[in-house]
């Protein structure tokens, strides 16, 4: 029997952010997906980070105090795109064998005279070619997803791009906000009485993290009085939002870092370490690492 798409419907409503519109008219669709992020990474959820946009959207919207995902990336695409367990549509484990009857959201959207629009991450094993394959019209792709800076493997509506050359100023979040903006703007030019998806897939903050030099100069300080204090402190602001009423959970110092391999240590030096221990435990040197350490793309 055909699992039927009970999570469609919620997905919609759970993810959708309508623009103003007729009360009848059907509402345009934008989600927004962070990769591999933490809540109390957004400034409206007590962070110190500063991220005045998704603030704003979340001042005049709801913040969700319980929400559920698969705790990775690609089986949390799956479902999301599709309304299935990852696990009814061979994404967890992944098998490149998605089931025949699987519809993606663009599809079902078309017949009530949606266009669709992806901008980012893919990672749907299975399903590559994205506007012949789930029903996207228009779509802009990276998969080395290690290079924000100078990737590789670029793809725009399924075809190749020419590599991002190294020191041109690319990067990858700001080239998807701007691909984002593209298709929006060609919308509301051509289609102008027909409701959009977007779907706008970032790469970060997942891991390396990669950050323009700019950004990160306005951090370099910030964390010198270490780990332990910045989750206390935004611990407290999520209390005093009224977000957790819970005790701080406590670190789990013999949890290995799951991509930590001894030869990680021989490569980047006696400051890489494999666990998250008390800071005031730490050498200067571990500290110093932890502070500064920067992956270039």
């Amino acid at each position: 029997m055909k699992p039927l798409p009970a999570l469609l419907c919620g997905l919609v409503i759970l993810f959708g952010t309508a623009f103003a519109s007729p009360p009848s008219a059907k509402p345009n669709i934008l989600v927004i997906l962070a990769d591999d992020l933490g809540f109390s990474d957004l400034g409206c959820y007590g962070s110190d980070i500063k991220t005045p946009n998704v603030d704003a959207l979340a001042k005049d919207g709801l913040r969700f105090t319980q929400f559920y995902n698969t705790a990775r990336c690609w089986p949390t695409r799956g479902a999301l795109l599709t309304g299935y367990y990852p696990q009814q549509m061979g994404m967890d484990p992944p098998t490149n064998n998605i089931p025949q009857w699987t519809r993606f959201l663009p599809q079902w959207l078309k017949p009530l005279g949606y266009r669709s629009y992806h901008t980012g991450k893919w990672h749907i094993r299975g399903a590559e070619n994205v506007l012949a394959d789930t029903g996207f019209d228009h779509s802009y792709r990276i998969e080395d997803h290690n290079r924000k800076f100078n990737p590789r493997n670029l793809f725009e509506d399924d075809q190749p791009l020419p590599a991002a050359e190294k020191d041109s100023g690319y990067f990858a979040a700001t080239a998807f906000a701007d691909h984002a903006i593209k298709c929006l703007k060609e919308h509301a030019e051509k289609y102008p009485d027909q409701p959009f998806f977007s779907y706008l897939a970032f790469i970060d903050p997942h891991f390396p993290l990669q950050a323009p030099a700019e950004d990160i100069a306005k951090y370099r300080d910030h964390y010198l009085k270490g780990w332990d204090k910045t989750r206390e402190e935004r611990w407290k602001n999520l209390r005093e939002m009224g977000i957790v009423n819970c005790a701080l959970s406590p670190l789990e110092t013999e949890v290995v870092a799951p991509g930590f391999k001894p030869k990680v240590r021989e490569q980047v030096g006696p400051g890489e370490m494999e666990r998250a221990v008390p800071w005031d435990s730490l050498t200067e040197e571990q500290k110093k690492f932890r502070l500064f350490k920067k992956i270039c793309g």
